[in-house]
């Protein structure tokens, strides 16, 4: 009976203004704009477009890293973002055995110069560079997969890079969920063991077997080494699993049985900007993952079908946003006028209304008036304005109380809420109108049978339930007849 509900829970982000300003703060690419802004005439690459070894020590000191025992290779690798991103050109030499050479790219000047959209899609091309990077394998032997002719002989990899990057994207997937849904980890970490096993444990295990917990530990050393790739580029805050934990060098710890010891097999937490590139990849991806703040320039029927599946403060949060700047009176009958209808979502959809008007105020009483004789709006109107103290409202007819009372059942079925308020609510309702199955079989609404049927599951009063299942019977006889 439930409407369709997004795929994902809504996420709240930064404007793209901050979101921009931490792009730019993010370590690998501002180092990538740095080297870009260093690149001149004299500065060569190889044939692969890489920065000549000759050159990395000059770059490292560019940086600040000359000191640093792996400046050389931050400085590499933000070379390399600075190529992938077009924040540096490359021209290839004159001749094979010739150096090219590399100067500031086209892209360097929306560093400064662009808006802040154009800085997050520098930061996404920086984003699929560093993934692609992660899902790559690692070459701890390098001449053991070295061909007879010197290039690496892909087979010997034992590498599927379609599966890698699909278990990378399914671990970022989860870590989103985690981070989104309520009641979830929030701006809190995750540790890397809970999310190795999201991965790796099927659902309906209940104590993993030793291979899955092998596998687990697999999945996390994996995660180890693609998180702290992942970092620099401002997706991840990552807290490495502890050295310490490794008896000897090259062994995988065991997943950690004791709680207290969680923290040492490492945490990873999304930022911001993670939140906002993971979205971004998701959406790419066709997936539907909302953000707050989606609705605000859609219409009133975008807005109640599109809070459906919202959690109940983010739906506040994005229905406060729609009314900002609206025209109240305006507003409210766009409302009430989308929500009307007899398909599966419209309980839901007047719900929300009702609690949209909530925050509107009194300027919505001349429109919430307009619907007092609407067999669909009466009740919900008549319910409005009793809450703002009116006291020249209508009694309603006997029909529309039970009209009101199925639709309000039915919506809180398809909102999936608490399920102790729902059952208070049935018993509240049944305990108020005495009769109130002998009627509210004859209710002619879509989910009478199917409400029916729920309130005789859920009422705590076995008699009340049975009787709740005998008038569902008589909904669906007199449907069908």
């Amino acid at each position: 009976m439930s409407a369709d509900h997004p795929t994902l829970p809504p996420v709240r982000l930064p404007a793209d203004a901050e979101l921009a300003r931490d792009a730019l703060a993010a370590p690998l690419l501002a180092r990538a704009v740095r080297l870009a802004r260093w690149a001149g005439p004299e500065t060569r690459v190889d044939a692969g477009g890489e920065l000549a070894d000759e050159q990395l020590p000059e770059a490292a000191g560019v940086l600040g890293l000359a000191d640093d025992e792996d400046g050389e290779t931050w400085a590499g690798d933000a070379w390399r973002l600075a190529v992938d991103t077009g924040l540096v050109a490359v021209e290839d030499g004159e001749a094979e055995d010739l150096p090219g050479r590399a100067g500031p790219g086209e892209n360097l000047a929306l560093v400064t110069g662009g808006s802040p959209q154009d800085v997050l899609g520098l930061w996404l091309d920086g984003f699929d560079a560093v993934f692609a990077d992660a899902a790559a394998p690692v070459i701890d032997d390098l001449d053991a997969i070295l061909g007879e002719d010197g290039e690496i002989d892909v087979e010997a990899l034992d590498w599927d890079p379609e599966a890698e990057a699909e278990f990378l994207e399914g671990v970022l997937g989860n870590l989103y969920l985690l981070t989104v849904s309520e009641g979830g980890a929030g701006d809190g970490p995750v540790p890397l063991p809970a999310l190795a096993a999201s991965m790796v444990v099927p659902d309906d295990m209940g104590e993993p077997t030793d291979d899955v917990l092998e596998q687990v530990s697999d999945a996390m050393m994996r995660l180890d080494e693609q998180f702290r790739l992942l970092e620099p580029i401002g997706l991840v805050e990552y807290q490495p699993v502890d050295e310490a934990l490794m008896a000897e060098e090259g062994e995988e710890p065991a997943p950690p049985v004791d709680d207290e010891d969680v923290t040492r097999y490492g945490m990873v937490r999304l930022t911001p900007l993670g939140l906002y590139g993971i979205r971004a990849r998701m959406l790419e991806a066709g997936l539907d993952a909302p953000a707050v703040g989606d609705l605000t320039e859609k219409g009133a029927d975008a807005l109640l079908d599109g809070i459906a599946g919202y959690p109940e403060a983010a739906a506040r949060e994005e229905t406060a946003a729609w009314l900002a700047g609206r025209d109240a009176l305006a507003a409210a009958r766009e409302l009430l006028h989308a929500a009307r209808g007899s398909d599966a979502g419209s309980p839901l959809r007047r719900l929300h209304c009702q609690q949209t008007l909530s925050l509107v105020g009194a300027e919505a009483e001349p429109a919430v008036r307009e619907v007092l004789d609407d067999a669909e709006l009466g009740g919900l109107a008549r319910v409005w304005l009793a809450e703002r103290g009116a006291t020249d409202v209508p009694a309603p007819p006997e029909s529309m109380i039970f009209w009101l009372a199925i639709d309000t059942i039915a919506a809180q079925l398809s909102s999936a809420g608490d399920l102790q308020e729902l059952q208070e609510l049935i018993e509240g309702l049944t305990g108020r109108h005495s009769g109130f199955f002998e009627a509210a079989w004859r209710v002619e609404h879509p989910a009478t049978a199917e409400v029916l049927e729920a309130m005789g599951r859920l009422h705590r009063d076995k008699a009340a339930a049975k009787e709740a299942r005998k008038a569902a019977f008589k909904a669906r006889s007199r449907a069908g007849s």
